[in-house]
């Protein structure tokens, strides 16, 4: 049935009942029967290898007459490799040792009742992502390994890929005999379906916004249900007076440039002035010979080929070939300007001094905190986690990358011997 055809609440009504009915299915499915839904998915994905691309190709051409840069274009771009990436992380999480049903921890009171901390499914989530058709897989293939049911909806430029690679899904579903509305995908780009899922109470028990500050924004101002803020990633790299010159080199190009348009990507070099003394201009000097707009002030602002920070481009999110750059005085400097423009996402210091790099850990509250290690390595499958949902920056139930652990809650199971209390 074409989503166009019903008002947008309507649609997310009727999603949402056949969402919860797959839930509580699946609260109960063995550990095997999702086990082969994910393998029977990355095998769909590898068998349907040149539909995928075909219809990635089309969101390309629509994206590109839309005139998005090239690192929204990257974003979106699929290739063959990237497609290996998805089978491999779809084989990865199903791997994973189950997480529901874990008994977390279990302890005995002197009325003679047994207590258990038991793991279980949160039930039907919410995942309102932007331009990268992979969260597909990541999302859909999370909830399932949680034993959630999940509505997805993706960008409107990946419309095309994200409906390919949910087939496939829905696929992996009906091999392994799991409901097949446990995965489902918002067919239409109308953007009222966002909203009919912020306040679809009672239908969606948790929305997980991935995308960049408006829809994050978005999804916290209006949502009338949970959210797991995904908030933007102004990663900072500071290089300290201790740091090892050659370590610091290749993390601060690796940081910026290896993919601009992921939300690991470093946004802000914060060099100390001892470091500048010591070693000079090389940091800026290794990000310009890259092709990187380096957006400097004071000092690092003399530097041939930089171009003068203006005030906003601290606390920028640019996913982009440009990097801001500020002098700081030592680590506490670094860490005052990280607690005023960061967003809690992800920061590193590059630094031989373990004295200096335990006040940087101890004194800063990003979800992810790196020493000598690229900012590029935020991100679930690096954890060993398989994939993720997003980088959780708020500080209730998940945070950090969202695998599929953190999408369960916990119940207590409480037994007695015929226990009465007095």
């Amino acid at each position: 049935m074409d989503g166009a055809m019903e008002t947008a609440d309507a649609l997310i009504a009727r999603m949402g009942r056949d969402a919860r009915s797959a839930a509580a299915e699946l609260a109960f499915a063995s550990a095997e029967r999702k086990h082969a839904a994910l393998i029977a998915s990355a095998d769909a994905v590898r068998q349907r290898e040149a539909e995928i691309l075909a219809a990635n190709a089309k969101d390309l051409d629509y994206a590109r007459d839309k005139g998005l840069s090239d690192a929204m274009i990257d974003r979106l771009t699929l290739t063959p490799d990237r497609l290996r990436g998805i089978v491999d992380s779809l084989r990865a999480i199903a791997e994973q040792p189950d997480p529901v049903g874990r008994v977390l921890t279990e302890w005995d009171r002197p009325t003679g009742l047994h207590i258990q901390r038991v793991s279980t499914p949160l039930g039907v989530l919410g995942v309102i992502y932007e331009s990268r058709p992979n969260v597909t897989a990541d999302a859909g293939a999370l909830a399932l390994k949680s034993g959630n049911a999940v509505i997805l909806r993706g960008g409107s430029d990946s419309i095309h890929s994200s409906a390919a690679l949910h087939d496939c899904m829905v696929e992996g579903l009906r091999a392994a005999k799991l409901p097949e509305a446990a995965i489902q995908i918002v067919p239409t780009r109308d953007r009222e379906a966002v909203a009919a899922m912020l306040r679809a109470q009672g239908l969606i028990d948790v929305i997980i916004p991935r995308g960049g500050k408006g829809l994050v924004g978005l999804v916290q101002r209006e949502a009338r249900v949970p959210v797991f803020a995904h908030l933007e990633g102004i990663c900072h790299v500071y290089a300290d007076a201790d740091a090892d010159l050659e370590k610091a080199r290749r993390v601060v190009l690796n940081a910026k440039t290896r993919r601009t348009g992921v939300c690991g990507s470093a946004e802000c070099l914060l060099i100390d002035r001892a470091f500048l003394a010591k070693h000079g201009d090389v940091l800026i000097r290794d990000l310009l010979d890259a092709g990187v707009e380096v957006r400097a002030e004071g000092e690092l602002a003399d530097i041939a080929g930089t171009t003068p920070a203006r005030p906003e481009d601290f606390g920028h999110e640019f996913l982009d070939m440009i990097i801001a750059a500020r002098l700081v005085d030592g680590v506490d400097g670094a860490i005052a300007h990280i607690r005023e423009h960061g967003s809690g996402h992800t920061e590193a210091i590059l630094t031989e001094n373990d004295a200096t790099a335990a006040r940087f850990f101890q004194r800063l509250d990003s979800a992810i905190l790196m020493r000598n290690a690229s900012t590029q390595f935020a991100d679930g499958g690096e954890f060993g986690m398989g994939a993720e949902i997003g980088i959780a920056t708020g500080k209730m139930h998940a945070r950090g990358p969202v695998g599929a652990e953190q999408l369960t809650s916990f119940k207590y199971i409480v037994t007695g011997d015929g226990t009465t209390r007095d």
